[in-house]
Order: C-alpha cells, then sequence, then structure tokens
C-alpha cells in the first residue's frame, strides 16, 4: 500500500469517528418515600403506579367478592382472596337441592395467581354447582355463604344464576367484560358489577391483603392452614419482579438488571419483607430486601420497605422507597 492511500484511509476514519455520537451515562431518577394507610384492620387496599407516584384507586376489601377475567378469550374467575374466601364444587345435582356446607372441599385461590389453580377451576367441563364461603370483613364477623352456577361465556360477557344457600335472593346475572382491566370485579351483597381495578396500564403494585399457604403444615402432615397476610401483589399485565438481597440499595443501578432473573408471580414481593417480633409483639421491617420491579411501560425500579407503622404507632402502613434505576 503506497504512502497517500495509507493516509487517506487514516483520515476517512478520523473523519467518522469525529461524527459519531457519545452514548449520555444513563441518570437515575430521584429517589422517593411513600405510604399507604390500610387501616390496622388491613380494611383498605390499593393500586400503586410508580411512575407517577400515583395511588391511582383505593377501595374497602369487602366491596367485591368474584373477579372475572376480562379479554375476549377471558373465562376464569377469582375470588377475593383479601376477604378470606374460598369455593368448594358440587357435581351433578340440581341448583336448588344445595342447601348447606356439610361435607364440602374447600379450595382456594394459589397465592402466585396462576390461571390454573384458582378455587372455581374449569367450570366449563362438568354439570358444577358452587358453594362460596364469602370469609370474614375487616372486623372478623362471617360474611354469609351463597351458591352459584355459572352458565356461560363469550367474548364480551359472562352469565351465572346466584342465591343464598337458603334459596332467597335468586338471581340470573349478566357480567358484561371490560378489556380495559384484568377482571371485572362483582358485588354479591349488591348483586352488582363494581369499579375496583383501574385501567391495567395505569397502575404496577396492589396493596392487599391475600390468602397464603404455608409450606411447614404439609411438611408436618397437618391439615391445610390457609391464612391471610397483608403484603403486595403485582399487576399480571406485564408487571414483573426479581429479588436483589445482596447488595447494598444505594449500590444498585441499571447495571445489574441484566444479571437478575424475574418472575411474573403475583406475589413475587409478597408479605416477607417484615417478620413479627413475639418478645416485642410488634412488626420488623426487613429493609434489606430489595427488590427491582419491570413496570407496565418497561421501566425498572428498585424498592424496598422502610416500615410497617404510621406516625401514631399503629400496624397495618407499609412505608416505601423507590427509585427510577
Amino acid at each position: 500500500m503506497n504512502k497517500l492511500l495509507f493516509s487517506s484511509l487514516i483520515l476517512i476514519i478520523f473523519s467518522c469517528k469525529k461524527e459519531e455520537i457519545p452514548v449520555a451515562k444513563y441518570v437515575p431518577g430521584e429517589a422517593v418515600i411513600n405510604s399507604f394507610e390500610m387501616g390496622s384492620d388491613y380494611r383498605k387496599q390499593s393500586f400503586f403506579d410508580l411512575k407517577t407516584n400515583t395511588f391511582v384507586s383505593e377501595n374497602l376489601k369487602t366491596s367485591w367478592d368474584l373477579g372475572f377475567e376480562s379479554g375476549i378469550e377471558g373465562k376464569h374467575i377469582f375470588l377475593n382472596s383479601s376477604n378470606l374466601m374460598f369455593a368448594a364444587r358440587v357435581e351433578n345435582v340440581s341448583f336448588n337441592s344445595v342447601t348447606d356446607t356439610v361435607g364440602l372441599t374447600w379450595k382456594w385461590d394459589s397465592s402466585d395467581g396462576n390461571l390454573n389453580t384458582t378455587a372455581i377451576g374449569d367450570w366449563q367441563s362438568g354439570n358444577y354447582i358452587y358453594v362460596i364461603d364469602r370469609g370474614t370483613d375487616f372486623l372478623g364477623d362471617h360474611r354469609g355463604f351463597s351458591k352459584v352456577v355459572f352458565n356461560s361465556v363469550s367474548s364480551n360477557e359472562y352469565s351465572f344464576r346466584i342465591a343464598n344457600l337458603d334459596g332467597t335472593n335468586d338471581q340470573q346475572v349478566f357480567v358484561q367484560k371490560n378489556n380495559e382491566v384484568n377482571n371485572t370485579a362483582f358485588s354479591i351483597t349488591s348483586n352488582k358489577v363494581v369499579q375496583i381495578q383501574p385501567p391495567k396500564s395505569d397502575w404496577d403494585i396492589k396493596f392487599t391483603q391475600y390468602i397464603h399457604y404455608f409450606d411447614f403444615f404439609q411438611e408436618l402432615q397437618l391439615e391445610d392452614e390457609p391464612y391471610l397476610v397483608t403484603g403486595v401483589v403485582l399487576n399480571r399485565h406485564n408487571v414483573q419482579v426479581a429479588e436483589f438481597f445482596n447488595k447494598e440499595y444505594d449500590q444498585i443501578s441499571f447495571e445489574d438488571v441484566s444479571s437478575l432473573n424475574f418472575s411474573s408471580n403475583i406475589d413475587a414481593i409478597g408479605y416477607d419483607w417484615k417478620e413479627f417480633d413475639f418478645s416485642q409483639n410488634n412488626y420488623t421491617v426487613l429493609t434489606t430486601n430489595i427488590y427491582i420491579i419491570k413496570t407496565t411501560e418497561g421501566f425498572f425500579y428498585k424498592m424496598r420497605f422502610l416500615d410497617f407503622y404510621n406516625d401514631q404507632g399503629d400496624k397495618g402502613t407499609p412505608v416505601f422507597e423507590f427509585q427510577e434505576l
């Protein structure tokens, strides 16, 4: 290669480099601290959006009983587990013949949100009547029993028959699907659809109670004992979480995201960011439990809990810190 050609190539290379645009260093968002007062009896549920630092909506947990999966292909039916609700299936009997709870086997919705492990299950595969134990309210009072037969589902509505266990208040109900939300909520108290969930693209996490089954009962060969726990569940619409417990909160950056394994289980954050101290009769928050949340918009946030008490010392107020990575 002659000197003239070599010099020309060097000039071209350096000219290209001068035109390249440098990539700016990623700047994380501001650190934010917020809290939600569920009440010392955990009566409130709330939907929270990380991007806007907003509690999009809140409701009393007793405001609804059943959730109907929206979307054209939706067919799953959920219980409001924050009320400690259960369902039992009775096969090949008439609706009017079901009048008590003797001999029933109760089931509850899995806390991880698996659509194949709901208490109602595959209601389309047989002639089933469901007895619904409506659980307890936030005062601990039982809310009664209902019986229901789910008749059909289409691309835009569900139909079912529901009555009190003694046959009173027998009604045929139609629930229109709302494609903007994950689940359309129904209140047995009012026999009406109620507005509970905000649009699925408007929130990321939900503060609530829910049923959790502790594995150690099975290990000890004891009877199933589901318990109400208090914590956070995910929006099943695109939200994922990874636990990150081996690094200081302030040291976690966007570069750490690629090394993490994310989960879509809705209880991936759950309840166990706190522990109950029986000697002190109070909760201790584990501030070293850090969660990386991928939001509905696809952004990543780190989050941890700081407290479970309000300024008056009442339990039921998760205080949390988060920051966009």
